[in-house]
């Protein structure tokens, strides 16, 4: 492979020309107290970190950021941590989506204006892997993705508990009188008992598998647990291997092609996946130029199969296990005859090269294609007169009798009302009523919230009912589960269909054949249309009012129209004057 020479270095525009900027630059570097040599004729490696006193997922990151800078001295090159902003899943709101995309604006901004040869993405919480990876995809430098690994399994009464999922099943319990408050509380301090991301195939872990997919990340490392020493010693790896990558020139436009993405999109079916993989793989492969769209997911779930016996599509092993049966590489290597294998990753080799070696260890955690959890893959997208762009479904965790169903519609128009009206216990609605949620989308939310996965009424919950058909154009935790359907698209705020709906109307619902619709007369429709009252604006400042004008549609990945890369060439490099 060429290697690029010193001179070719982009941080050398900065601090090589013996004029007065340089000199500046210099003589602020020696400001800090580091000594020409130790930055002069090295590449430099911004380390992009996601941590945070409120980022609970990435406690770790205070310390680990350390062991990546060690691994970028032991390289040749030299480390600079640049803090971005923290995407708490848990305690941002309205949600973090309304801010995936500020923190894809942040990281390319960082990387342009700033003198870095590449860059070490440290990220894992839900927003933070695509927002990271969006933003160095437009800045094509050489970057490598750190993942922050799952947490340890939860553990109550003997139970081992998965975030998120279990945090849902016993909310119902208690809601339905099944457990005691003492129970409740014991839980709290049990369910997340170290720091990394959710031990369930939730986002988190569905993103950084599929970052590792693409080939952004060492191969394999996305399932390494974040309390493991492997966790320690990977990022002193990746710190070490982006210094050769300078060298090589080896950018995320070179590694992330559109096969790579549909390598991705078949893992995502065979680990059953978030559902919000969708939007995010829809904007970073769009980012990255690729036609990549709905259909592409929805084709392909319906020959890869759930191999992945991981909850809350699984019903008993963790992230934990997984990692322990052989992890994505296990995974992988099961997936050969569906995958490209030319493709290469940060490691500069290809996937048939990296998955030499590569087992299962245990074939209940990782099945064989011959004996999956579910015949087709994690999602569908469905269609019809309600989502005449699409919605997503995870059929892989409902019900499977909701997979073809008729009902009533009971109409929430927002959560405030969803949360005040759902425990009544004269609430008029049955096992078969299909709850629907609107104005939770883009722009109604605003930031399209986790409000999908809407609780079941009380009443039904003490009749001993655990599932029901749930519709709305807001997403949902993918720790969740359930006969969800999500990402109507266009959303009720700006209009779509969803705004239509009335209590009692029915709606009609056909996963085998992909399709939804509002069993009403279009002439009905069209008078309901023509009634319609746009809601006010969400913002009049800010960043939620560039929000607000340039947010896509969950269907188109939710990124700002004026970030895709088909809006217009690559932002030249800054001048230096």
């Amino acid at each position: 492979m060429t290697r690029k020479k010193l001179e070719d270095l982009r941080s050398q525009r900065w601090f090589a020309p013996d004029d007065l900027r340089s000199f500046g630059h210099r003589s602020r570097m020696n400001q800090m107290g580091f000594a020409d040599d130790e930055f002069k004729g090295r590449p430099i490696i911004g380390i992009i970190n996601t941590w945070s006193d409120f980022a609970q997922c990435h406690a770790h990151f205070k310390t680990r950021v350390e062991d990546v800078k060690r691994g970028v001295l032991m390289g040749g090159g030299f480390p600079v941590e640049l803090p971005a902003i923290s995407l708490s899943e848990s305690t941002v709101k309205p949600t973090t989506m309304l801010y995936r995309n500020f923190l894809a604006m942040e990281t390319e901004e960082l990387i342009r204006s700033q003198p870095v040869d590449g860059v070490v993405l440290m990220g894992g919480c839900d927003k933070t892997t695509p927002g990271l990876l969006l933003g160095a995809t437009s800045a094509d430098v050489p970057a490598i993705f750190v993942p922050a690994g799952p947490m340890l399994r939860g553990n109550w009464q003997g139970k081992a508990l998965g975030s998120g999922s279990d945090l849902w099943k016993y909310w119902d319990e208690r809601r339905a009188g099944t457990i005691t408050d003492r129970d409740w509380n014991e839980m709290q301090t049990g369910i997340a008992r170290s720091y990394g991301v959710c031990m369930t195939m939730g986002t988190a872990a569905t993103m950084t598998a599929l970052a590792d997919a693409i080939g952004m990340t060492l191969p394999g490392s996305s399932a390494i647990l974040a309390a493991d020493a492997n966790h320690i010693r990977m990022c002193s790896e990746a710190g070490r291997r982006i210094v050769d990558m300078v060298w090589e020139d080896l950018t995320p436009g070179k590694i992330q092609t559109e096969q790579a993405y549909r390598n991705a999109i078949v893992v995502a079916m065979a680990m059953g996946c978030s559902t919000n993989a969708v939007i995010h793989v829809l904007a970073m492969a769009r980012r990255a130029g690729h036609p990549i769209g709905l259909a592409d997911f929805d084709a392909t779930s319906r020959h890869v199969p759930v191999i992945a016996n991981i909850r809350p599509s699984g019903s008993t092993y963790l992230m934990e296990d997984f990692y322990f049966a052989g992890g994505l590489l296990g995974l992988m290597s099961r997936l050969k005859p569906m995958l490209d294998l030319t493709q290469i990753n940060v490691s500069g080799k290809s996937w048939a090269e990296c998955l030499e070696g590569a087992q299962v260890f245990n074939d209940d955690v990782i099945r064989p294609l011959d004996n999956p959890i579910y015949k087709e893959g994690a999602l569908a997208v469905l269609k019809g007169n309600l989502a005449p762009d699409g919605c997503v479904m995870k059929p892989s965790a409902c019900a499977q009798k909701f997979l073809t169903h008729s009902g009533p519609a009971l109409v929430f128009d927002d959560y405030p009302a969803l949360k005040a009206n759902i425990d009544r216990e004269d609430l008029d609605v049955t096992e078969d009523t299909i709850l629907v949620l609107r104005n939770a989308g883009p722009l109604g939310g605003p930031g399209m919230p986790e409000w999908g996965m809407l609780p079941i009424p009380k009443k039904l919950l003490k009749q001993g009912v655990r599932d029901m058909v749930r519709l709305s154009d807001a997403r949902m935790s993918g720790t969740s589960y359930g006969a969800c359907i999500l990402h109507v698209a266009p959303e009720s705020y700006v209009g779509g269909p969803l705004a239509l709906v009335k209590t009692g109307d029915r709606i009609t619902i056909d996963v085998p054949n992909r399709t939804i619709s509002l069993d009403v007369p279009e002439a009905e429709l069209a008078a309901r249309r023509a009634a319609l009252v746009p809601p006010p604006p969400r913002y009049e400042r800010g960043y939620g009012w560039m929000f607000s004008r340039h947010i896509k549609q969950a269907d188109q990945g939710c990124d700002f129209d004026f970030l895709e890369t088909e809006f217009g060439a690559p932002v030249s490099e800054p001048v230096i004057f």
